[in-house]
């Protein structure tokens, strides 16, 4: 039995990921804030998921708690980061980026560290982590967020190169979604929304075909391309 953890499992995609996961023979280790969450999930079926009450951004003691989860799970062959957050902050408030700083970019780091280097010692693994479309461009009214997305898209693609570097089987997957009806989602009637559910499924098949770059729902790849050649003239008018 394959075994996978989920950072960031209490909800929205990555709820609907460890449902897809323990039906197709892994066993999974669940993470997020809210222990209330993880439990409804487990009691669907205890014997498919491990829970671990975590913060992304507590990095004095995530480290510890990761092992501990992997102790109980009897190994990781996968790891998802689908922990993240974000607001629009047209006024710049400072605790706004400083809160999507810290779970987007620090805990991101740390926990991607934290997987490398486990996969790295048994030289195979596979990290997926869910970034977002809203990581090829700038965005006026959410500075931060489509930055950290920016960094994290930058940050896979140097994990992937310093794994291919040291011949290591070690699969990288970028997952950017564009718009997944979760609560981070803002604003109703999003054009191309996906239920988690049908993200998930997408989400899933990119790690079973151990993509490099998956777009979520795959419609979004043409957004993405029309994104990367729009003139910065024309973009920064937009």
């Amino acid at each position: 039995m394959k075994k996978a953890i989920i950072i960031g499992a209490t909800s929205g995609i990555g709820k609907e990921l460890a449902k897809i996961l323990s039906n197709n023979g892994y066993k999974v280790g669940l993470t997020g804030r809210r222990k209330q969450l993880l439990e409804d999930i487990q009691t669907g079926n205890p014997q498919a998921f491990e829970i671990l009450q975590s913060d992304i951004t507590e990095i004095d003691t995530l480290s510890n708690k990761l092992d501990e989860l992997v102790y109980k799970l009897g190994g990781m062959d996968l790891l998802v980061i689908s922990s993240g957050t974000g607001d629009l902050n047209p006024i710049l408030d400072f605790d706004i980026e400083k809160k999507t700083i810290d779970t987007n970019v620090t805990g991101f780091t740390f926990v991607a560290d934290w997987a490398y280097q486990y996969f790295e010692k048994k030289q195979s693994g596979h990290l997926a982590g869910i970034t977002s479309l809203a990581g090829i461009r700038g965005n006026r009214i959410a500075p931060s967020y489509n930055a950290s997305k920016s960094y994290q898209i930058n940050y896979l693609e140097g994990l992937r190169q310093k794994a291919g570097k040291a011949k290591h089987d070690i699969t990288v997957t970028d997952i950017r979604p564009g718009f997944v009806a979760t609560d981070m989602a803002k604003g109703d009637g999003q054009f191309w929304g996906a239920t988690p559910e049908k993200a998930a499924k997408q989400i899933y098949a990119a790690i079973r075909n151990k993509k490099r770059t998956a777009y979520i729902t795959k419609r979004w790849g043409l957004i993405a391309f029309l994104l990367k050649i729009l003139p910065k003239r024309m973009y920064e008018k937009m």
